[in-house]
């Protein structure tokens, strides 16, 4: 039996880098404390998300860095033993991506640009072309950004891949096209659970997901950071405040419990699949 403690993280980050790097200092010292081994922290940690998603001001973007860059180099180091995920803006050369890397003190252990990019991303970002499962650590992982997790097919491709934990970093917001009075009634809020439940449950893995918190230009963000079980079950969770949910769970163990009877993966029937109409 091999326990592992995970850590999501619900926490704000801006433009400063060295504020974001004190913040995730904290984070991974905080988790760190709770036993993690390992943590996933927010999109745009370092650096940031879009002020404004309907007209990003292009002379306003996050900084943008190469995954070798000392800035996520300084994040391996305070990693150290532990695995943590973390979301920037990578300096793809001719393209910016909205892009997470996951680090121990050995370096990066995996990379993720993110796929489906919402309109409003599409005039700051490139979008990524790939889901890829990788080994650390604390397990096989794979990454998704924000609205991936929308689609079923991103996380269906990762446990396809031989993931059993997916993280989820995120910069999800409320509605910004039709706001409720109370965060607990935004359509966002809402779909911001429900897709991470189902993700875990249809698929038998666990999932981490992270989440900005506080506000940023226009955007106020959901908070919500949380680790589900492989039957969609909440395990912990921060709610709409900052901080860190963490639990204790043998990933292995339970995958192969909710597996046990209905295999999702094995049962498949993609022979019958249609992606339009005969």
């Amino acid at each position: 039996m091999t326990v592992l403690r995970i850590a999501a993280a619900a926490a704000h980050f801006g433009r400063d880098l060295e504020f974001d790097l004190a913040r995730v200092a904290k984070l991974i010292t905080d988790a760190r404390g709770a036993g993690a081994g390992l943590l996933v922290l927010p999109d745009a940690a370092l650096g940031g998300y879009l002020a404004d998603l309907r007209r990003p001001d292009p002379d306003a973007l996050p900084p943008a860095l190469k995954p070798d860059d000392a800035v996520i180099a300084r994040v391996a180091a305070l990693a150290a033993e532990m695995v943590v995920c973390v979301g920037f803006c990578e300096d793809g050369g001719d393209a910016r991506y909205n892009a997470a890397v996951c680090v121990s003190g050995d370096g990066v252990l995996g990379l993720h640009r993110k796929v489906h990019l919402p309109a409003g991303e599409t005039a700051a970002y490139a979008p990524g072309d790939r889901f890829e499962a990788f080994d650390t650590p604390a397990g096989r992982i794979g990454m998704l950004i924000d609205y991936d997790k929308t689609f079923p097919e991103s996380a269906r491709s990762l446990a396809l891949g031989g993931a059993q934990i997916l993280a989820c970093l995120s910069a999800w917001p409320t509605s910004v096209t039709n706001r409720a009075p109370r965060m607990a009634q935004d359509r966002q809020s809402r779909l911001f659970d429900l897709y991470d439940q189902a993700r875990a449950a249809e698929n038998q893995v666990v999932l981490a997901s992270s989440n900005q918190t506080g506000v940023m230009g226009g955007m106020r963000f959901l908070g919500q950071a949380k680790v589900v079980g492989p039957g969609g079950d909440v395990l912990a969770r921060t709610w709409s405040k900052a901080g860190l949910a963490v639990a204790e769970i043998d990933v292995a163990a339970e995958i192969d419990r909710a597996r046990r009877i209905l295999h999702h993966i094995r049962e498949r029937r993609p022979d019958v699949y249609r992606e339009t109409p005969t």
